[in-house]
């Protein structure tokens, strides 16, 4: 399965270092990168970026998107206008969404909709917090996240982050991340049928170069969802090629 190197900008970058970073990676990557590659900048920077790597072998996505197409909903923006501006891809359910603006699973499920009927392909996360963890519910919480946030006849990608290893510079073991997405693996399965054995699940928790060649190698791991690293393109660029 050919392996997803996204890189999620979150709340960072004005325009001019947006597009020195998109300028940088245009210029590292033409052609076949080996993977697919993703950037997904914040979305009033989003058409830019989008210019800025026309023509190379980098996506672009959203980091959110609204349930309806339009309307009065002040401040937020819609997976048509997300096209509009040049996305292919969408991340939703994000771990700072569901916690920090207490976004459902059903919510979430929604917004797939909304996104695929837009013409986005969404990457769907799910994670679990430390006290979870620590609880031994891990794997019973992430996957009722899936059941709950993947509609039927779901196309996309997922990526799991574990709550307690984003922004912390903490990862997972190796040993916790082949557990946890072989249960995503399974839950897929059984939510999706035979088509959730083909989907790719990415693994965004602190991902750095320094360890992303192993962590890419293992079971079930179809690419890495990164947020930090991603605003550096050397660091960005060093774990694409490790995925190639």
């Amino acid at each position: 399965m050919r392996q997803l190197i996204a890189g999620n900008w979150k709340m960072n970058g004005l325009r001019a270092d947006a597009i020195a970073l998109a300028t940088a990676l245009a210029a590292e990557l033409h052609g076949d990168a080996g993977c697919d590659v993703l950037v997904c900048p914040p979305s009033t920077v989003l058409a830019a970026v989008t210019e800025a790597l026309a023509g190379s072998a980098v996506m672009t996505g959203g980091q959110d998107c609204h349930t309806d197409a339009s309307g009065a909903c002040t401040g937020d923006v819609s997976a048509p206008m997300l096209r509009d501006a040049g996305a292919g891809w969408v991340i939703l359910g994000h771990s700072e969404r569901r916690l920090g603006y207490g976004e459902s699973n059903a919510l979430v499920r929604e917004k797939v909709r909304a996104a695929v009927a837009a013409g986005l392909t969404p990457i769907v996360c799910v994670g679990e917090t430390e006290q979870q963890r620590l609880s031994g519910n891990a794997e019973t919480v992430v996957a009722a996240q899936i059941d709950g946030s993947v509609p039927a006849g779901f196309a996309g990608v997922v990526a799991y982050e574990p709550v307690w290893a984003i922004g912390t510079g903490r990862t997972a073991s190796e040993d916790d991340v082949v557990a946890m997405h072989r249960c995503i693996r399974s839950q897929l399965v059984e939510t999706l049928g035979e088509a959730g054995a083909g989907l790719r699940i990415l693994y965004g928790g602190s991902v750095k170069p320094a360890g992303a060649a192993a962590l890419l190698a293992l079971p079930e791991v179809g690419g890495a969802l990164v947020g930090g690293a991603s605003l550096v393109a050397a660091d960005f660029l060093a774990i694409i090629r490790a995925a190639s």
